[in-house]
């Protein structure tokens, strides 16, 4: 989509002087700048700055003074900046902006950059901006907007060198000196097909090796990773993983070329991905800091209230052995040892099972091997714990039943709680839910019940007095 240009490079003392400029007094200098209207000095303490230094300066500067030093540093403020800002605070400055300005800033990037901008917008907003953008820009748009969120057709760029096998190398030189509307970054070129498919890559460093009159059919890798256009973006990232991808061609459903995603794309999804699963067991939402207060609090606050109500279920098991409890006080206070080290040793089998989940270590194939595996796991720690806690307790107390007893159900709340860490989140994916999403409220329930249940139980069974 932006014209052609040879790639620049700072030097790497720069780099990191940009980097130490993002320090507490260097975000005050440009802030007070800011507030004294002095957009020169503004202008000259940023230019140093490499656009993904800017856009984290944005981040770093409270929401209320963003628009300030937006228009402070205006001629900085292109596409390369807002594609490496964070996405709350991207999408306020763009909320600010006419929809000509942010076609403008569209019109310079590649198209996954884009369409991760305009993506979010109102449908209102979309309209504005795509009618601003020339018609070449505006169908590669359109066409990427058309397919699922968080797939592969919204992650590929368009901009992709492809020529047909029947080319010689010299071929391939000439086109590409010659050409003026390359990608801008490339790292090997695609060989296709006269129906456009793909049957082969070229690195670029075996195309300056190879004699010109050699044919591109010669040097060409045959074997090669297709990534349909309806993928999934995690299921891509698994790929690039598994196979050391640096880049890879993405067709649609007649197997023609259409895109390709490069691995630092992939970068960026392994990173949100992660980052997901991992708020997503806190039930914290999507976590980042820069999220408005109220959307925060909603998405937080109903997994709260989710809690609160399966926290009723050991609240009432509790609540039955009262006069168990009544009667030998000392029961209270080691009846939350049990839950709490079942619910630790739950929480490590979930952490286990949810991760070979998403990187699909865990498969159909072998869940039966996984489920005796944590079973086997939840056996020993079971019984190395049982046997301390066991004799902790009979000694401390003199009081070898009482020991016997916390024993057995530390033994057995452990044993559940391998159970459950790994159960539920494979049920939870056998039914198309995310298992990272409601596996630990669950988990837990079961713990504190079972925890609560077995102890007080067997202590009630033992006539404990």
């Amino acid at each position: 989509m932006s014209e052609t240009e040879l790639p620049t490079h700072e030097p790497v003392e720069s780099e990191l002087d940009a980097d130490d400029r993002l320090k507490p007094e260097f975000v005050s200098a440009v802030l007070d700048a800011v507030e004294a209207g002095d957009v020169e000095t503004v202008r000259a303490l940023v230019e140093p700055l490499h656009p993904a230094d800017l856009a984290d300066l944005f981040e770093l500067v409270p929401g209320e003074q963003r628009a300030a030093l937006a228009s402070a540093v205006a001629d900085r403020l292109d596409g390369d900046v807002l594609a490496e800002m964070n996405d709350w605070v991207r999408d306020a400055l763009i909320d600010a902006l006419e929809p000509h300005q942010v076609a403008d800033l569209a019109a310079e990037l590649d198209t996954d950059d884009a369409v991760a901008i305009i993506e979010d917008m109102d449908e209102s907003e979309q309209r504005a901006v795509l009618r601003a953008l020339d018609p070449d820009d505006r169908a590669a748009i359109e066409e990427a907007l058309s397919f699922p969120e968080e797939s592969a057709g919204r992650l590929m760029q368009r901009e992709l060198i492809a020529v047909p096998e029947h080319w010689t190398v010299g071929n391939v030189l000439d086109f590409l000196r010659g050409s003026e509307s390359l990608a801008t970054d490339f790292w090997e070129i695609f060989v296709v097909d006269p129906a456009h498919r793909p049957v082969g890559t070229c690195q670029l460093s075996w195309i300056l090796r190879t004699p010109r009159s050699v044919a591109i059919s010669d040097v060409m890798k045959r074997e090669q990773t297709l990534i349909p256009v309806d993928m999934d973006q995690e299921e891509v990232a698994l790929r690039f993983q598994k196979y050391a991808l640096i880049s890879a061609a993405v067709v649609d459903g007649s197997g023609r070329l259409v895109g390709v995603i490069t691995v630092d794309d992939i970068v960026h999804i392994i990173q949100e991905e992660a980052g997901e699963d991992a708020l997503l067991l806190s039930g914290a939402g999507e976590g980042d800091i820069n999220e408005p207060v109220f959307d925060s609090y909603k998405s937080r606050v109903r997994w709260l209230v989710t809690n609160l109500m399966t926290a009723l279920v050991p609240a009432t098991i509790v609540f039955f052995f009262d006069a168990t409890i009544a009667e030998k006080a000392v029961l209270a206070a080691l009846m939350p040892i049990v839950a709490g080290v079942g619910g630790n040793a739950g929480t490590q089998t979930l952490a286990v099972t949810v991760r070979a989940l998403a990187t699909n270590q865990l498969t159909q194939s072998n869940t039966l091997r996984a489920i005796r595996r944590e079973i086997s796991i939840a056996l020993l720690n079971g019984v190395t714990i049982a046997t301390i806690i066991g004799l902790g307790v009979g000694t401390v107390f003199f009081d070898a039943p009482l020991g016997i007893v916390i024993a057995t159900a530390m033994l057995a709340n452990i044993f559940i709680a391998g159970l459950a860490g790994v159960l539920v989140p494979l049920t939870l994916d056998r039914l198309n839910a995310d298992p990272a999403l409601a596996s630990s409220i669950f988990v837990t329930m079961v713990t504190d019940s079972m925890g609560f249940l077995a102890f007080l139980g067997l202590a009630t069974v033992a006539g404990l007095t």
